[in-house]
């Protein structure tokens, strides 16, 4: 959570190492790494955002999104984190389709994934999201921080970003959506990384987005989530034996039984050493010290993610227990 202040001293020295490099802002745009869009099977692309923090110098790029091209349209999974990067993925599916876009899919309601969702509206796109991302964006938290994100991420994030709920709420479990001769399998697999959680398979060419379920190539971001149900979650995810997996962050998969299990792995190696540690009623720092993370401190994010990921699982596990 960004605090609602002025712009960070993180935000603040991002900028300053942006303008030293020589990156020049003209009027509204800077010089930095441009959406495009890298085709993953046929019709199905999708655009890669940094395994990075959120700040103006990546104007939020940090998400992934991906778009699939029917006969009848397009359709669009997640936003992109800030209404510029959402224009810039609209001006790829027009260099590679007419098509409208008639749909977009949110895998879930965090600000990387949703603050480009306005550009879509306007298009006349429809958004579809699952019903419990409606309690986040109107809770207080989601306020704070967009304010925060005013700030910290502008000129990219101002006070014409706005939030957006779905047109149309998925309530159940999985629903089929088609366009075209395609058809979009999207199932509700939260509460997990998020209450929310979505995911969306498309049987014809083996295509998986998985959004935030899956963190590849980097530690995922836990916080507050519920890592039990998410390790079951990619276990189910398993059971549509995708040919290419679009994971939330991080690089294209061509083998995703492998990073679905590397991030499931994770999750447990999490659960397992800060649970043993709640139940021993052991002091968390003395616990997080004396853990074996040889496998995963090699991966980008590392030192920003995971102590916080640790220490909020230590909490859950007092709450759950050890299993």
């Amino acid at each position: 959570m960004f605090p609602a202040r002025r712009m960070s001293v993180r935000a603040r020295w991002s900028l300053l190492l942006v303008l030293a490099a020589g990156v020049v802002f003209h009027g509204a745009a800077w010089a930095q790494k441009p959406v495009r869009a890298v085709a993953v099977a046929e019709n199905v692309w999708f655009v890669q955002g940094d395994a990075a923090l959120g700040s103006p110098a990546n104007r939020n790029y940090i998400s992934n999104a991906g778009f699939v091209v029917t006969e009848e349209g397009v359709v669009v999974i997640d936003a992109l984190g800030s209404p510029a990067l959402a224009s810039e993925l609209i001006a790829e599916i027009r260099r590679i389709t007419p098509q409208p876009i008639r749909h977009v899919i949110v895998t879930h309601f965090h600000a990387d994934h949703i603050y480009g969702l306005q550009v879509f509206k306007a298009l006349g796109a429809q958004i579809l999201g699952h019903p419990s991302g409606r309690e986040y964006l109107n809770s207080e938290t989601a306020k704070l921080r967009l304010q925060a994100s005013r700030k910290e991420l502008a000129p990219w994030v101002d006070g014409q970003t706005q939030l957006l709920g779905a047109d149309r709420w998925l309530s159940d479990v999985q629903t089929e959506l088609r366009l075209g001769s395609f058809v979009f399998q999207i199932r509700h697999v939260g509460p997990s990384h998020t209450p929310e959680d979505l995911v969306v398979f498309v049987p014809r060419v083996g295509v998986l987005f998985a959004g935030d379920l899956v963190f590849r190539g980097r530690i995922p971001f836990v916080g507050q989530a519920d890592s039990r149900q998410w390790i079951a979650s990619l276990g189910n995810l398993m059971e549509f034996a995708p040919r290419v997996m679009v994971p939330g962050h991080g690089g294209v998969s061509t083998e995703p039984m492998v990073d679905l299990a590397l991030t499931r792995d994770y999750l447990l190696f999490l659960r397992k050493s800060m649970g043993e540690a709640a139940q021993n009623l052991e002091p968390f720092e003395e616990a997080y010290d004396k853990a074996d993370w040889s496998r995963f401190e090699h991966m980008p994010l590392f030192r920003a993610a995971n102590r916080m990921n640790a220490y909020n699982t230590f909490l859950l596990m007092e709450q759950q227990g050890s299993k």
